[in-house]
């Protein structure tokens, strides 16, 4: 049987500094160099190996060789590169050639571990190659949504693979060829969506520190909602989504958080008049002003005021 997952050396470098010699570099047979065939495709479940090791693989790295692993039940902890990564299945870990990785497996984990010759990814001829070449830019962990399906597919294909795999008969190579092409482009729209995903969140980020930047800055001119909108060139309902699924708040309460904190903070540090901060505040009728704030802090802006006389820099 191939040999691609390593065993642990009897003294292993420290994790996160391994030296360069230290990392190993194989193809299936245990041979330096790339592998010869430029159809290859390997597969076998994750327990056949790692269970020997511990269920920990140290680290290596494969020449000429994608290495895609699904663990479909358990939790995987996995070095790519410098960079350390973990979390319970259904996921998958995408592995481009010579990018040094290592395993540590929840004892009894579910999955395969699915290998293939580099070259395939880049056959120009081929259906679905520019999601393919996707596969081979960097090495990713990839969480995959149990309501998607996608987990219970990848896995049907992965059991056809591993079936085939194990049967000499007439047609295998084209079958193999197939269900492997099958999952890897299946596996490149999980890369695909993840990146849309990332970039999503950027863009929300992005629009939500617009959005506060500009609260600060028009607070006390009691802007609307539809008027933060479109200034921002989005809809109310869009601003207000962003706002609650990255604070759990609606844009209105942040506005009115940020107009209480003023007036707490004036009532504290400033001597002058609760009308007068009403105004300073943009209220036109400081009457509105302490029923807001009672209604918002259980308390009248004078009471409020003098539960806090004595606090440091009050007046």
């Amino acid at each position: 049987m191939a040999v691609f997952l390593v065993p642990r050396p009897s003294r292993p470098a420290p994790a996160g500094r391994a030296a360069q010699s230290a990392i190993r570099t194989f193809s299936l047979y245990g041979e330096e160099g790339p592998v010869a065939d430029a159809e290859f495709i390997h597969i076998e479940d994750i327990r056949s190996r790692s269970e020997r090791y511990e269920w920990e693989i140290d680290s290596h790295a494969h020449k000429g060789l994608l290495q895609v692993v699904f663990v479909l039940e358990g939790r995987v902890r996995v070095r790519l590169d410098e960079r350390v990564e973990e979390g319970p299945g259904p996921r998958v870990v995408v592995i481009p050639p010579t990018v040094v990785h290592a395993f540590q497996f929840e004892p009894g984990t579910r999955g395969y571990v699915l290998t293939v010759a580099e070259g395939r990814l880049f056959d120009r001829a081929a259906a679905g190659q520019d999601l393919m070449e996707e596969l081979a830019l960097a090495p990713r962990l990839l969480a995959i949504d149990r309501s998607s399906g996608d987990a219970e597919r990848l896995a049907g294909l992965l059991e056809q693979i591993l079936a085939e795999f194990g049967w000499a008969r007439p047609g295998r190579a084209p079958i193999l060829e197939w269900l492997a092409r099958a999952v890897l482009v299946m596996v490149a729209r999980l890369v695909q969506a993840d990146a849309g995903a990332r970039r999503l969140d950027r863009q929300r980020a992005e629009l939500f520190s617009r959005f506060r930047q500009m609260v600060e800055a028009r607070y006390r001119e009691h802007w609307t909602i539809p008027r933060y909108a479109e200034v921002l060139r989005v809809t109310e309902s869009r601003l207000n989504r962003i706002c609650k699924a990255l604070t759990g708040r609606s844009a209105f309460d942040l506005v009115q958080d940020r107009l209480l904190l003023e007036a707490r903070r004036r009532l504290v540090y400033l001597a002058a008049p609760v009308s007068r901060l009403a105004y300073e505040l943009g209220f036109q009728d400081p009457a509105y002003f302490c029923r807001l704030f009672k209604r918002a802090t259980g308390m009248t802006p004078t009471a409020f005021r003098s539960s806090h006389q004595g606090t440091d820099g009050a007046g």
